[in-house]
């Protein structure tokens, strides 16, 4: 049950951005920016920081949506994003993203927890300084995200195919944008 009253009836964030619409469009630009932005990383890789990151702090909503939202964007899909997510992807992700993760994973246990030897080690694997700031940046995003949706007891739906949806209005529209309403249907 949620610590406040979410009436939309829609589950994780987007109940609370209902609930506090004012605090919506901020935090749904920011998600733009860092998710979906210009970037040398691909909109998938930067999903899958974002659903590694949600994993670690062990929040269900934001996992099982922004897994589904780099499974729709990246080749290897939910299987690839399920063996980043064990530990066991491998060779199926670049090197310069295993760093990055290894950056995400640190910026998770605490911001001081990045080392220059992680930054180094991005670096040598290609990383870019805007990467690496965007790979902190979204990481830091997330454990405040993931905080605000398990703080106030938000609903995390079990069946799959809501996060399935949600991805694609996400890879669709993008953040903060409803998807377009079918003819005949109110709003």
């Amino acid at each position: 049950m949620p610590h406040v009253p979410i009436d939309s009836g829609e589950p994780g964030i987007r109940g609370l951005f209902a609930f506090r619409p004012e605090t919506a469009g901020p935090l749904n630009a920011l998600a733009e920016v860092l998710l979906r932005g210009d970037n040398t990383l691909t909109r998938g890789e930067r999903e899958l920081i974002a659903a590694y990151v949600s994993g670690l702090n062990e929040c269900r909503y934001c996992t099982a949506s922004h897994a589904a939202f780099a499974a729709a964007q990246l080749p290897g899909g939910m299987d690839l994003v399920d063996r980043v997510r064990a530990g066991t992807a491998g060779t199926d992700i670049s090197r310069k993203l295993q760093a990055l993760l290894a950056i995400a994973a640190a910026v998770q246990r605490g911001g001081r927890e990045v080392t220059a030897d992680l930054v180094a080690a991005a670096r040598a694997e290609g990383a870019t300084d805007q990467e690496v700031h965007d790979t902190v940046l979204i990481a830091a995003a997330f454990c405040m995200f993931n905080r605000y949706v398990d703080g106030l007891a938000t609903h995390a739906p079990d069946d799959p195919a809501v996060y399935a949806t949600a991805a694609e209005r996400v890879v669709t529209y993008g953040y903060g944008h409803p998807a377009p309403q079918q003819a005949g249907q109110a709003g």
